[in-house]
């Protein structure tokens, strides 16, 4: 099921599947500015990653000396999603643990996201609550898909230079950084940027990206404030994924528990943390 939700600039859609976003569309323009998971090029538009990055070394890993399995970028985005509240210009949604989730991920947990349409474009909140009476382990990423074309580019708010990693064909970190091409804060989108995977950016001072063109000037600026960012799309295709990530893939280095994670994060008995990104439209 797909839910609405609009207000006087914009229209909102989510799907109740993974709390995926769907839609993003412009009142005025009548322009959608969110990829529409055509399945022949990329079956996503928006999914949430909890409580893994990517994917795991063998897709395992240990916590206090028990093994557990689990998929590439973890347990929430290919299950259903309740909506709990709803209103004129928002949608809220909620998942928590289950039998299924607690074999492969042994916490109770809950999972909000609010999508808050705003007069300049799009507002979401994702918090994470630990109901367990002692400390969980968790990482956490969104993956908004942007429609654009080949030859429009990425602009950062702030002149840096950029070092991307990379994974394998297995999905998995490779020990060694690659230059980005850039102009000075600026990113071409060529049909070969993506060809090696992701980039998957650590070290940036940046917390707003924005996609602009050469052909129009309309401009998706993306804020956010994650210490890792992943950016992707397939190659030659008319989208990019600006991708915040609190947590990232494993490498070959494979540490002896889940605790020592790079990126993991640990959040205490019965507390919580919000995660928010924002999308502001520019026509």
């Amino acid at each position: 099921m797909v839910y609405s939700a609009e207000n006087s600039k914009f229209t909102l859609a989510v799907k109740e599947m993974g709390a995926e976003l769907n839609s993003l569309k412009s009142k005025e323009t009548g322009i959608e500015y969110i990829w529409n998971g055509n399945t022949d090029i990329w079956y996503g538009q928006s999914p949430i990653l909890f409580p893994i990055i990517g994917r795991l070394l063998d897709d395992k890993y240990t916590l206090n000396g028990k093994e557990y399995s689990m998929d590439k970028h973890g347990i929430v985005r290919k299950k259903p999603f309740t909506l709990v509240e709803k209103t004129e210009d928002s949608l809220t949604f909620v998942q928590t643990d289950d039998d299924e989730s607690i074999t492969k991920y042994p916490y109770k947990f809950e999972l909000k996201v609010k999508f808050q349409l705003t007069e300049k474009g799009l507002r979401v909140t994702h918090t994470v609550k630990n109901n367990n009476d002692s400390v969980m382990y968790y990482s956490f990423g969104a993956h908004p898909a942007f429609n654009c074309q080949i030859g429009d580019y990425l602009e950062f708010n702030k002149d840096t230079s950029l070092e991307t990693e990379r994974i394998d064909h297995e999905s998995i970190l490779v020990d060694e950084k690659f230059p980005v091409e850039m102009d000075g804060n600026k990113v071409v989108l060529t049909k070969d940027l993506f060809v090696d995977d992701a980039l998957i950016l650590s070290s940036f001072d940046s917390d707003s990206i924005s996609i602009k063109s050469n052909s129009h000037d309309r401009i998706i600026k993306f804020d956010f404030d994650s210490p890792f960012l992943g950016i992707w799309a397939k190659p030659n295709a008319p989208y990019v994924c600006l991708e915040p990530w609190w947590g990232v893939n494993d490498s070959y280095n494979k540490v002896s528990d889940f605790s020592e994670k790079r990126g993991i994060m640990a959040l205490e008995a019965y507390s919580s943390k919000e995660f928010t990104w924002e999308v502001s439209i520019c026509e």
